[in-house]
């Protein structure tokens, strides 16, 4: 077994970039986004994973940057809302005004790529199933399910 103590030099990739960091073993995959990397586009909400503000992608699946480890990352490919700009996922989110105040926002948009990718179809029970892990607290939910709509139809397959 590993032992971290101290503070240690690890690579990241992200968005298909490398970075060297510097972490402690307790630091988050959020802090280490925000902080270290000066990626902000992830969100700090919550902080015990029940928001999804702070959702990334990790190996394309989603995760809760806010209570994944660092070092947990290391050497596996990490995916922001910086390294979703322009794509019809995000496109969807703006036309079908998909957000209000737009702190939620990066978390859907990413839980919806990697619904797309899993489903790229998917129907309105599915849908509302991956979306149950990110809270907004200024939409009534129909704007983000229509922007997951909108996005199916467009999200090269």
């Amino acid at each position: 077994m590993k032992r971290y103590d101290g503070l240690l030099s690890i690579e990241l990739a992200v968005n298909g970039e490398r970075y060297q960091a510097s972490v402690t073993p307790g630091d988050t995959l959020l802090h280490s986004l925000r902080s270290t990397l000066g990626l902000t586009g992830t969100k700090l909400g919550c902080e015990n994973g029940d928001c999804g503000a702070c959702t990334v992608l990790l190996e394309g699946k989603p995760v809760k940057s806010c209570y994944t480890l660092t070092l947990a990352a290391e050497g596996r490919e990490i995916t922001t809302i910086e390294g979703l700009r322009e794509t019809p996922v995000q496109q969807a989110f703006a036309a079908a005004y998909g957000f209000q105040c737009g702190y939620c926002t990066p978390g859907f948009v990413l839980n919806t790529h990697a619904l797309l990718q899993r489903h790229p179809k998917p129907d309105e029970a599915t849908t509302r199933e991956w979306l149950e892990s990110n809270l907004c607290r200024c939409t009534g939910y129909e704007t983000i399910a229509e922007a997951v709509q909108l996005a199916s139809e467009s999200e090269p397959q």
